[in-house]
């Protein structure tokens, strides 16, 4: 049965206090609300690791996760960090291949292939992310440009290791507009990934790995998203950052 994921990710956003009260809230009303059927990850910026891995402590199903990982294992690469150290620090999640990241420092298929590489091997689980953008979706092409994403960077693990991934599904023209997918849409897009998992991995390894959706869900629309058949949860951006909102989506299934 795949697991139900909700995954904050706070990209660069707050200080030591804010994270340390927002991390607080969330684990309070987890607590109190008794929200125990969903895998929950934190997702902070690097700086905030220990303190954030210290405030969830045992809170069930609450999880530490990273935005991001070197695909080296150590060395002179300044200001990078390998997916050792944050095992070290207790990190169990780490977000690859965020449009962001692919936009902005050029991520390719061929790097983010290293990066999962780096995580599975200290015991990390990938939240892998794979997305399009306004003039692909435009184009028709979406379904193919996704696809290629995914054989690029993923097809060459074995099924052990394929199973240990998260996929996240990101329309980026979705992300930060305000714009959602629909419902249908995001559920078609997740089928196709699915089905294309399936082709080269068989249908009962693909029907084990969760995909989520990664485009602007917020408490208004995560029940209905939630509720397709192949949306297995989301990675929340702008609503992570909201306690009340963060906890709402999670409580969306």
């Amino acid at each position: 049965m795949r697991k139900k994921i909700v995954a904050g990710n706070w990209k660069m956003n707050l200080n030591l206090e804010e994270g340390q009260k927002l991390t607080s809230e969330i684990v309070n009303m987890l607590k109190d609300e008794n929200v125990s059927d969903v895998t929950v990850v934190l997702n902070p910026p690097f700086v905030h690791l220990y303190t954030v891995k210290k405030l969830i402590g045992d809170t069930p199903n609450l999880f530490l996760g990273s935005q991001n990982c070197s695909d080296k294992a150590s060395g002179a690469f300044t200001g990078e960090i390998s997916a050792g150290m944050l095992a070290s620090f207790g990190a169990q999640f780490v977000i690859l291949g965020h449009s962001e990241r692919r936009e902005y420092f050029k991520e390719s298929n061929q790097l983010l292939t290293e990066k999962t590489k780096q995580a599975l091997a200290n015991g990390l689980t990938p939240i892998f992310c794979c997305g399009e953008p306004l003039e692909i979706r435009e184009a028709g092409t979406h379904e193919a440009y996704v696809k290629q994403q995914l054989t690029e960077s993923l097809f060459g693990f074995s099924p052990e290791e394929l199973s240990k991934i998260v996929i996240a599904y990101e329309p980026i023209w979705a992300i930060g507009t305000g714009k959602t997918a629909s419902s249908d849409q995001a559920q078609e897009m997740h089928a196709a990934l699915r089905s294309h998992l399936a082709s080269k991995y068989g249908q009962a390894i693909a029907d084990n790995i969760s995909i989520l959706y990664g485009g602007s869900a917020n408490p208004g629309n995560a029940k209905e998203l939630f509720s397709k058949p192949d949306v297995d949860g989301g990675l929340i951006g702008g609503a992570s950052l909201k306690s009340r909102d963060f906890v709402e989506i999670v409580k969306s299934f």
